[in-house]
């Protein structure tokens, strides 16, 4: 807070006097976690407390305002202010207590008149303004309130009058008899005080009939005002809400523009013409894309051309550097992908058991997120106590073999012949795993260390799954997959989690080893970084962005990947992807396109040029290419998945109880599998009891690694303190990368064939 100090006077002093209706000055503001107190321009004007960041905002921009009608004001300590009215709360602070004491008295006295105006003109909301109808028909009560006051007030006038004229003919009786002059004096004066009386109410009662009259007038008045005012707020909802369909149909419409420009046809033409068409269009695609050159590409990008009898053209934009100016090959241009390739035999068999297509519907419960996040700005994320509202009924055990869902691709990729054919499905592999984010915005739950997840599918797709936790602090989890159909996967997977305040990023670090049986192919990437928006305000939403290059070790082929992050102001379709794939000498075969949350299709290269240079003098390759061909395609969501958490057909199984797996499972940790059934309540009464269950276990290990260290002082020992060590992994260098990391030791299949579970440790 040593911006206090640098607070000017002289604002205050400038501003008027406590009482009176505007007051103005420099106060400290709370934002956030981040930024602390930040100085802020507050003006008090008829009953509201408006902030500004400077003076000059006064005249277009409000940061905020809270009515003092319905404030609370409290004062914490010598400079402090808090103010609160229903959901909204300002903490501010003066520079010093005297100033502090003068911003409270102006506030007091402008809430004491809020509040009296507020009573005096019956207003019952500063905000909301009752329907039309609604104040038609209180407009309408209030007048005949007023009409039937007005005829008793006309009843008691007839009255008044009627007994005036009694009495005033009983006092002239009484002048007309005998009697002593005083009495006579007194008759008299009452006789005027009567007259008086009359007077005084007949003139009320014309009061009242033209204020009667007045209100009527006024009332009528008001309603043709307010009607207008509606008439003209729903016009402007209207207009604006048209603006918007508008907006996003032109968005729409140019984002496709290029698309269905490029599919359209042309009329064939004689080969100079149409060769001199081609180079003109190639010139101007690239003075387009100069102009719209994204300012974030740091290599050369490519434009691919495709090569068809119509001489259709396709573009697409990478920041890829790998591809070398080849000469056009010889290639069939009907089927550009081997026969083995195509073949249809492999796909997955049909299981053999029904798995559910279900689960219980998410609960609507309501939490504030706000007050769970303000605390955890710059932690890791797995070292946050997070409520199950936050979660989905899924570990990131179960999250990781998600990664599974379409291993079809690698079955196709096993029966290649070519290993640049391998390769694309390879990549088409590893885009494919991210389909499944798109709407899936909650938090897998924190495996337990030592927690294990199988997935036994051989009957039903040919391959066996295995993951356990490794690692806590970090956390890392290890992966190994077996297939029948001729390949091998294995990872080992630490999620680097950061909270930024506006958005989460999830950064997954490891690489993910695949080796085919047959080739001995083996192939080594790494995964791009997730980014979930919206954390605070707004509606969740998720990206992923960055590179990705997939290494064939052993041909030394490589694909570059680039997942292009979302920006509003890009004519590119969201979730765009594009890649190339070169053989060792950087000479570009296959180009890629697609969007992650869709669709991955390759073209063949035939032919690959130098274009010209752009504005800031990089150069883009022309790629001229076959058409495309589909590689992969995402599965539709089942019906009624966003009720579901947006679980994909496979998510929906994983959680689903099994016979005979490891103690350690995933389907039988108690939390998880009450959020799933919507007890939500006892879940974080069980997470909370798991979590310090696994402290008590850490504890007790480092009290135990302490002991060990002290008795390396005795040489007679000879005992070492290994530490944790899984059960199923162990570390081991890649012969391959050189990287030390876990790998499947062995054992657990053979376990389950037994169903001697004895080793596992007590977890649960």
């Amino acid at each position: 807070m040593s911006e206090q100090g640098k607070v000017s006077a002289s604002a205050s002093t400038a501003a008027p006097t406590p009482g009176s209706d505007t007051y103005k000055g420099w106060l400290f503001k709370w934002t956030n976690y981040l930024k602390g107190y930040q100085r802020r321009w507050f003006v008090l004007s008829n009953g509201l407390l408006s902030y500004y960041r400077t003076q000059a905002e006064m005249a277009h921009t409000c940061r905020g305002t809270i009515n003092l009608a319905t404030a609370h004001i409290d004062t914490e300590d010598a400079c402090n202010i808090v103010l609160s009215s229903g959901g909204r709360t300002y903490h501010l602070k003066a520079s010093t207590e005297v100033e502090r004491q003068r911003w409270v008295t102006a506030l007091e006295l402008a809430k004491a008149k809020a509040i009296r105006m507020m009573n005096d003109q019956s207003d019952d909301s500063g905000d909301e303004e009752p329907t039309s109808q609604g104040g038609r028909s209180e407009l309408q009560g209030t007048l005949k309130i007023l009409v039937s006051k007005l005829d008793d007030l006309s009843t008691c006038n007839d009255l008044i009058a009627k007994h005036g004229a009694a009495l005033q003919r009983s006092l002239s009786e009484l002048e007309g008899l005998k009697v002593p002059v005083e009495g006579g004096e007194k008759i008299k004066a009452v006789n005027e005080r009567a007259t008086l009386f009359r007077i005084t109410s007949n003139a009320m009662i014309n009061a009242c009939r033209d204020f009667l009259e007045l209100a009527e007038t006024h009332s009528r008045r008001w309603q043709r005002a307010l009607q207008y005012e509606r008439e003209q707020r729903t016009h402007l909802e209207e207009t604006i809400e048209q603006l918007a369909k508008q907006h996003n149909s032109l968005e729409r419409a140019w984002r496709e523009a290029p698309t269905l420009a490029s599919a359209a046809p042309r009329a064939p033409a004689a080969s100079k013409g149409r060769s001199e068409r081609l180079h003109k269009e190639e010139a101007s695609d690239e003075d387009e894309d100069t102009e719209f050159f994204d300012a974030m590409e740091d290599s050369p990008a490519f434009i691919t051309v495709t090569s068809t009898d119509s001489t259709e053209h396709r573009r697409s934009q990478s920041n890829l550097s790998g591809a070398g100016g080849g000469q056009s090959t010889d290639w069939n241009q009907d089927d550009y992908m081997s026969p083995s390739c195509n073949d249809v035999s492999g796909k997955k068999l049909q299981p053999r058991r029904q798995r559910r297509t279900q689960v219980p519907d998410k609960p609507n419960y309501s939490l504030n997120l706000w007050s769970i996040m303000k605390n955890c700005i710059g932690k890791e994320l797995s070292k946050i106590p997070m409520p199950v509202n936050f979660n989905e009924p899924l570990s990131m055990l179960q999250r990781l073999t998600e990664d599974l869902e379409y291993h079809e691709l690698l079955d196709k990729a096993a029966r290649c012949d070519s290993s640049l054919e391998q390769m694309c499905l390879v990549a088409a592999f590893s885009i494919s795993s991210y389909s499944t984010t798109v709407h899936r915005t909650a938090k897998p739950f924190n495996p337990l260390l030592g927690e294990t997840y199988e997935l036994d599918g051989r009957e039903e797709f040919g391959y066996r799954s295995l993951c356990e936790q490794v690692s806590h602090h970090p956390p890392a989890a290890a992966h190994h997959v077996i297939s029948q159909r001729g390949w091998t996967l294995w990872q080992e997977i630490t999620i680097a989690s950061k909270f930024r305040g506006k958005y989460l990023s999830i950064m997954p670090l490891g690489a993910i080893h695949l080796q085919f049986h047959s080739s001995g192919n083996q192939y080594v990437w790494r995964k791009v970084t997730s980014t979930v928006h919206n954390i605070i305000v707004g509606k969740l939403w998720i990206d992923q962005s960055g590179d990705i290059e997939i290494v064939n070790h052993k041909t030394k082929e490589t694909c570059q990947l680039k997942f292009s992050p979302y920006s509003y102001f890009s004519r590119d379709v969201p979730r765009k992807v594009t890649g190339v794939v070169a053989d060792s000498g950087g000479q570009a075969h296959y180009v890629l396109s697609g969007t992650w949350d869709d669709k991955i299709e390759s073209a063949k290269v035939v032919h690959s040029s130098r274009g010209g240079s752009g504005s800031e003098g990089k150069q883009k390759t022309v790629y001229q290419t076959l058409s495309p061909k589909l590689l992969w395609k995402k599965y539709p969501l089942p019906e009624n998945a966003e009720n579901m958490y947006y679980f994909s057909a496979l998510a929906l199984t994983l959680n689903e109880q099994e016979d005979g797996v490891g103690l350690t499972d995933s389907r039988l940790r108690p939390d998880q599998k009450l959020m799933e059934e919507g007890r939500w309540d006892e879940a974080n009464s069980e997470k909370q009891r798991l979590e310090e269950k696994q402290r008590a276990v850490r504890r007790r290990r480092e009290a135990e690694a302490s002991d060990a260290v002290d008795e390396e002082c005795d040489y007679d020992s000879g005992k070492e303190y290994e530490g944790y060590q899984p059960l199923w992994f162990h570390q081991r260098r890649d012969s391959v990368t050189g990287d030390t990391n876990f790998v499947y030791k062995g054992g657990y299949w053979e376990a389950k064939e037994r169903q001697d579970w004895s080793m596992c440790p007590n977890i649960f």
